[in-house]
C-alpha cells in the first residue's frame, strides 16, 4: 500500500555543501530505485543540535517527503544506517491531517514568496 512519509536527517558538519548535496542526491536517487514520488524536499541548512552527537554540536538538516510502498522503508533506512556522514534519521508515515498541514503550509509559504516578489 502507497502511503506519505515525511524523513528528516541530520549529516555531520564535517561535510563541504558538495559533499552534503551528493549524500541529499543519493538519498533522492535511492527513493526512485525505490519507485518513491518526491513530493516535497526542503534544506534546512547547517543548525545547531539540541545535544551533542558524536562530539559534534551543528549538523545539516534535510527534509524529504515522499509517496512509496511501506515494504521498501525499512530499506531505506537500513541506508542512513550504513552511511557514516548520517547523524541522525527520523521517518514518520504522515496520515491525512499531517498531509493537508504539510500542504496548507507550502501554500502559504509560495504565497509568502509571490507576495514579496
Amino acid at each position: 500500500m502507497v502511503k506519505q512519509y515525511e524523513t528528516v536527517f541530520i549529516m555531520t558538519p564535517v561535510l563541504s555543501v558538495e559533499q552534503m548535496k551528493e549524500a541529499v542526491s543519493k538519498y533522492r536517487d535511492l527513493l526512485k530505485e525505490y519507485g518513491a514520488e518526491l513530493v516535497h524536499e526542503e534544506e534546512w541548512g547547517l543548525k545547531k543540535l539540541a545535544y551533542p552527537i558524536q562530539k559534534k554540536s551543528t549538523g545539516f538538516y534535510q527534509l524529504l517527503e515522499f509517496r512509496m510502498e511501506g515494504e521498501h522503508v525499512r530499506n531505506f533506512e537500513i541506508a542512513f544506517k550504513r552511511d557514516e556522514r548520517i547523524l541522525r534519521f527520523l521517518t514518520v508515515a504522515l496520515d491525512k491531517h499531517a498531509i493537508a498541514y504539510n500542504e496548507k503550509k507550502r501554500a502559504r509559504k509560495q504565497d509568502e514568496t509571490t507576495a514579496n516578489a
